[in-house]
């Protein structure tokens, strides 16, 4: 949280649109009362994506706070009114499909659904004829109805929130360009117009498609990529003659052919994805009076390009026979803004502090991303996790402006596209490669890509194992999709002999100075004031005791420790929090890492060094600096697949050198390379958790199961006083492991879990568990006793599962001791 010595902080927020305006309500309504908003256009349409957008709202998404966003912003907009008309228009939503595959994903997409409370139903093809008349059935499979979706009306939901705001003391001011943001000793401290400058102790740029152009002013990076966007709208039907509402249907969604339909009274309003990307320069958009002066009706409303329109009008025309008889009497490329993984950007600036991004953010989610960062801004967390959408969570590879454009594009294609959870990005690929990346290919990794980085998920050289296996229970199509049965026999040579696994896409991070023991203690849960050598699993808290990050430390000197973290964004947490004595760099990308692991790993390395790597002379969770054969190499203790084991760290130039040193000692001991997809695998059968998957900040370390990380009888961490009487407590919610009861069923994450019925939770991660010959699933459930029975919907069907006692593999922990 940015601290001020002011008791009223005085914000200045850029951009009034529909972000803008809902964030000056949220300030004001929690006591923020001197804000100010700068507008350079008109008020209340200054001509921004705002003012054109068609306000569709469909609140589910696959992430969970995507959708809490969507949420909000119905409860709220549903409560505004302006001059006796609601601020939306509550018609639902319908989505149809015309495929088999577009079917599966509406259950996919029902799943999601009732996981994260959103009331929705798959219907019929006759259920779909009769919520939109107009449409040919015998085209439709069937659909995705959700009655509390509608349509947001965003010029009056800004004008409503602007006079809530200005009630409570908020003033907006339009016909004001800014021309600078000013700053001392790192922290904002006015923003410049064209009309004046206004001090602030926080400025927030919500100023859409424009926030390049104000993060430039402050020395800000806003990852952000505009594109226009086709829509048009009909001449009157007849079908629709004598509507007097201005919409009556659900917003309609037509994804397999990038489609999707509102009314507007008698005319239909029609909006395509399907032409190609338009990406747009955030600095050669023109201010509203040049647009104007241009013919423009407003900076965000392009040309409308006909030469892109004709085959998604065939495609409209194919659906709606009505609209065979009419033509398209107006259209435009709208300009809206995309990141290079679709979610907004959101957050304060480290360089700057007190200058905060709200961007990227559609009329969706727009009153829930202005809760979001008002509590942010206020109390120092939101109530929902931000992870997603945290504005420090890119990785410096994927921040250039040819990716974030590339990226953004790509984005603006896949906006209704049937994605699946592992589906990679095919361009710019490769991009970020381990010093193991010439050795993999030879062996046939099959690489999928995160964080920008390669990584095999299984390799082709391991197929002839699959022969020695039992059978494996056969796969439906979407859980086969980015897997492979070679997955099971890396597992089991994992269990039964030794396999390598590039670990280095994890996050490393060297702490030092004289600091620094003071500093991790302060900012992690578990005591680290231990001799140099010893390695401290522990967890990165806020204030409220939600779990931001976990984390392993390792104590390599007295004053210099290697910490294995999970984001960028822990980078940014500890640098914000770091005192001059303490220097923090993350050596991620001038490291490397393997994982040794399984019964033979001790084979294979003691005979490499002198050094004792016995059970008794490196015991478990400890660190050593030694050489394996001609490489320097700092070796932990350390085991994610719960065998014996260690990870072996060294600089990049010699990475290539300890994969072959590996590989060569370890053929006789028949050692393999293995993949994420087994690494996933035998991760969960020993219940280790991951972060941003199955816990997060909403969580705190006792309901997550990792209470064991937390020394309460530590001095003064970060989180220490939210956490009192939690250990003892009964926690109502845990993290939960489940066994599917069908040794064929498989489930993949995020789908809900029914407890006597009704929705309970939902699946955090999921993994067949080859040792175990069952589908393992975490879930966030009520407490429930071992032994109970809940079912698991996947495609719409419900699978049996049984709630299990944690570790479900050796649970005394004797295959990674010895």
């Amino acid at each position: 949280m940015s601290s001020t010595p002011e008791t009223h902080p005085r914000v200045v927020i850029v951009g009034a649109g529909i972000v803008g305006c809902s964030l000056a309500d949220e300030l004001t309504a929690r006591g923020w009362t001197d804000v100010t908003v700068l507008e350079q256009g008109p008020l209340p349409a200054p001509g921004g994506s705002t003012s054109h957008a068609p306000g569709l709202v469909f609140q589910t998404s696959p992430s969970k706070t995507l959708t809490a966003f969507a949420r909000y912003t119905v409860e709220k907009f549903n409560s505004l009114q302006v001059d006796g008309v609601s601020c939306f228009n509550q018609v639902g939503g319908l989505e149809l499909a015309t495929t088999p595959e577009r079917l599966a994903d509406l259950h996919r997409k029902a799943g999601y659904a009732a996981s994260w409370g959103v009331r929705g139903e798959i219907v019929s093809a006759a259920r779909c004829k009769e919520l939109w008349p107009l449409i040919d059935e015998s085209t439709v499979l069937g659909g995705f109805h959700t009655p509390d979706d509608g349509l947001a009306r965003a010029v009056l939901a800004s004008r409503a929130q602007m006079a809530r705001a200005v009630e409570k003391g908020a003033r907006f001011l339009d016909r004001h360009t800014v021309t600078g943001i000013e700053q001392e000793d790192g922290r904002v401290t006015a923003v410049v117009t064209d009309r004046g400058s206004f001090p602030a102790d926080h400025v927030v740029s919500a100023a859409g498609f424009w926030g390049p152009v104000i993060g430039r002013m402050a020395g800000v990076e806003v990852p952000l990529q505009p594109l226009a966007h086709q829509y048009a709208k009909t001449k009157q039907l007849p079908e629709l003659a004598g509507a007097e509402a201005e919409a009556s249907k659900p917003i309609l969604r037509f994804q397999d052919r990038d489609l999707y339909f509102r009314e507007h009274h008698d005319r239909i309003g029609i909006g395509s994805y399907a032409h190609k990307p338009l990406p747009v320069d955030p600095f050669a958009i023109l201010p509203y009076d040049e647009a104007r002066a241009n013919d423009m009706e407003m900076p965000s409303s392009f040309p409308f390009t006909e030469e892109d329109w004709a085959l998604s009008w065939d495609d409209c025309r194919e659906l709606m026979p009505a609209l065979r008889e009419t033509e398209i009497e107006e259209g435009f490329n709208g300009v809206f803004s995309f990141t290079p993984d679709g979610m907004p950007v959101l957050g304060e600036s480290r360089k700057l502090r007190g200058f905060w991004l709200a961007e990227a953010v559609w009329v969706t989610h727009s009153a829930g991303v202005a809760k979001a960062v008002a509590e942010w801004m206020v109390d120092g967390r939101a109530s929902i996790d931000l992870h997603e959408c945290d504005l420090t969570r890119f990785e410096e590879a994927q921040r250039s402006p040819s990716y974030i454009r590339e990226r953004g594009s790509q984005q603006f294609v896949e906006v209704y596209d049937v994605l699946h959870p592992l589906q990679p990005m095919e361009h710019p690929r490769p991009l970020r490669v381990s010093p193991f990346y010439a050795r993999q290919q030879e062996l046939g990794a099959h690489f999928l890509e995160g964080g920008g980085w390669e990584r095999p998920h299984w390799y082709e050289a391991n197929a002839p194992l699959v022969d020695a296996l039992d059978p494996l229970p056969e796969r439906d199509a979407w859980s086969a999709r980015y897997w492979s049965p070679i997955a099971a026999a890396e597992a089991k040579a994992t269990r039964e002999k030794v396999a390598l696994y590039d670990m280095t896409p994890l996050r490393r991070l060297e702490v030092t100075g004289p600091g620094a023991l003071g500093f991790l203690q302060r900012m992690t849960t578990n005591n680290l004031r231990k001799k140099p050598g010893a390695v401290t699993y522990t967890l990165l808290l806020d204030e409220t005791g939600g779990v931001r990050s976990d984390l392993t430390v390792a104590r390599l000197a007295p004053d210099r420790f290697q910490v294995g973290a999970n984001s960028p964004t822990d980078l940014d947490w500890l640098l914000r929090h770091a005192p001059e004595d303490v220097h923090i760099k993350d050596i991620t990308s001038g490291t490397c890492c393997i994982g040794v692991w399984g019964p033979l790993a001790r084979d294979l390395v003691q005979p490499l060094t002198r050094d004792d790597f016995s059970h008794e002379g490196f015991g478990y969770f400890r660190a050593k600096e030694t050489y394996l054969g001609h490489v320097p190499v700092t070796a932990m203790r350390l085991s994610y697949v719960g065998e014996l084991g260690w990870e072996l760290y060294t600089s990049a130039d010699l990475g290539l050198r300890l994969w072959d040193t590996l590989w060569e000692a370890g053929e006789e001991h028949g050692v393999i390379a293995a993949g994420r997809s087994a690494f996933n695998s035998l991760r969960l059968e020993k219940g280790y958790r991951a972060w941003g998957v199955d816990m997060t900040d909403e969580h705190n370390p006792y309901e997550a199961g990792v209470g064991f990380a937390v020394r309460m009888d530590k001095d003064g961490f970060v989180g220490q006083e939210a956490l009192q009487g939690l250990a003892t407590a009964e926690p109502e919610r845990r993290l939960t492991p489940l066994l599917l009861d069908d040794p064929a069923a498989v489930v993949l994450g995020k789908e809900p879990v029914f407890v006597d019925g009704a929705p309970a939770g939902y699946v955090t991660s999921a993994s067949y568990g080859y040792t175990l010959g069952r589908c393992v699933a975490y879930a966030w459930l009520p407490a429930l006793a071992s032994g109970t029975g809940v079912h698991i919907e996947y495609f719409g069907e419900k699978v049996a599962a049984t709630v299990a006692d944690e570790p479900l593999f050796d649970p005394k922990m004797t295959r990674i001791r010895r």
